[in-house]
């Protein structure tokens, strides 16, 4: 059996891999997202998928240090650490968690009747093996789902955003909760729109040698 290690304190995240069969611990990192994307700001234009995979290896960098420090001997030989990040992109434009009530509110304007690009970065780190010349086994990639959002009323999303569920989530929305009906379609890995997908993250472990089957709480 493989631990996983989930560097995220997203709910959705979370329960995605409960329902897949999956029961990870968590443990979330303390990156500071800002710094990051001031950074690549730096370089030139910013990328939205480099964006959310730079960030999603942070995360996983920062608690697989963690644990390669703290973890007792009793632990599992094989254990992974997937880090996970995601964004939103509207005409070209990243948008990120709103946090305030009023930044949500002229996003969900801005959205309603729209369709826009939700990319999810992921990143999975071994521990416990180096490779000679090769360092620690890791690899990543990037799922991206094209959301389609309802033509909402201005109470509708004043209404959504009193919830505060839009508040802390990446493009203000949610389709698993309050904001479920307010999406009007998706194409792509609707697990992506959670922000993990699930079958890209089975590719990711395939290529480190890791059967997704392995993970199973069983």
């Amino acid at each position: 059996m493989t631990q996983l290690i989930l560097a995220s304190a997203s709910p959705a995240r979370l329960e995605t891999l409960r329902r897949a069969g999956v029961e990870p611990s968590v443990q979330v990192s303390d990156v500071d997202e800002d710094a990051i994307l001031e950074r690549l700001r730096a370089e030139g234009p910013l990328d939205p998928k480099r964006a959310v995979l730079e960030l999603a290896r942070a995360k996983c960098a920062a608690v697989a240090d963690q644990i390669h420090d703290d973890s007792p001997a009793s632990q599992p030989t094989q254990r992974v650490v997937v880090g996970c990040d995601s964004m939103l992109e509207l005409d070209g434009e990243i948008l990120g968690k709103p946090y305030e009530p009023e930044v949500a509110i002229e996003r969900w304007k801005t959205m309603r009747g729209r369709s826009g690009v939700l990319h999810s970065g992921h990143w999975v780190r071994m521990l416990g093996e180096v490779l000679p010349g090769e360092g620690v086994p890791e690899s990543g990639d990037v799922s991206s789902t094209i959301v389609h959002f309802a033509n909402v009323t201005d109470q509708e999303i004043v209404d959504y955003v009193a919830t505060g569920e839009p508040l802390h989530v990446a493009g203000a929305f949610t389709i698993d909760g309050f904001g479920g009906p307010f999406i009007s379609g998706i194409e792509g890995d609707h697990h992506g729109v959670l922000g993990l997908s699930l079958p890209l993250l089975r590719l990711i472990l395939g290529r480190l040698g890791v059967s997704w089957t392995s993970l199973w709480n069983r």
